[in-house]
């Protein structure tokens, strides 16, 4: 009798260490499924800050090439250079900042100082923006592009842009009515919206 109540006190035993191992996997699921989340969730938006990064600076080269806004100074288009200093890929960047960029600075220069006739004024701002890839400091270049300084002053151009391209466009409903406004009203939203996602995932 006495050897049957220490069997079934054993089997009490067993299946008490049984269930709480099981309790313990139970847990470690848990938190490993909440930890792969959480590294997903964030992969995911450190992507979507790159892809976003990608969109912005394409649709302010894109602005910088259309021409066509109703913008009366060239002051505002030329906010679009830092702009694109401070918002293009590091590997875009890298490759202009090197050895081609400065060649095409170089060829630049040369045209622009002895063949004037032959440097169109449309290749002034792409000039301008190479010039800067190539001999911008080091501090410019590595301490204020890709943090959140540089990701503020690209939000503050595009604010600035898109308020004076609605001003000039005599209100917000004819920046969208108007067929030459919509292009460019479409692209300045783009402008902003790699800047706000970049701080929310820095907040975040």
């Amino acid at each position: 009798m006495g050897r049957v109540d220490y069997l079934s006190m054993k089997t009490d035993d067993v299946d008490t260490v049984a269930a709480l191992v099981n309790s313990d996997m139970e847990e470690l699921k848990v938190a490993a499924k909440k930890l792969f989340s959480d590294v997903s969730k964030l992969g995911g938006l450190g992507f979507g800050v790159s892809f976003l990064k990608f969109i912005a600076s394409f649709a302010a080269i894109y602005l910088l090439i259309l021409d066509r806004t109703n913008w009366k100074t060239k002051m505002l288009t030329s906010l679009l250079i830092p702009y694109i200093f401070l918002s293009l890929p590091s590997v875009i960047f890298n490759f202009l900042s090197g050895d081609v960029g400065k060649w095409i600075a170089f060829v630049a220069v040369v045209l622009r100082l002895f063949f004037p006739k032959h440097f169109p004024d449309w290749l002034e701002m792409p000039g301008s923006l190479i010039l800067l890839l190539v001999v911008a400091p080091h501090f410019l270049a590595h301490h204020i592009r890709g943090t959140w300084i540089g990701t503020i002053i690209s939000l503050f151009i595009g604010c600035y842009l898109l308020q004076e391209h609605i001003r000039a466009s005599g209100g917000f409903r004819n920046s969208f009515t108007q067929p030459r406004g919509v292009s460019n009203t479409l692209g300045i939203i783009l402008l902003l919206v790699y800047p706000v996602w970049a701080l929310i995932v820095r907040v975040i």
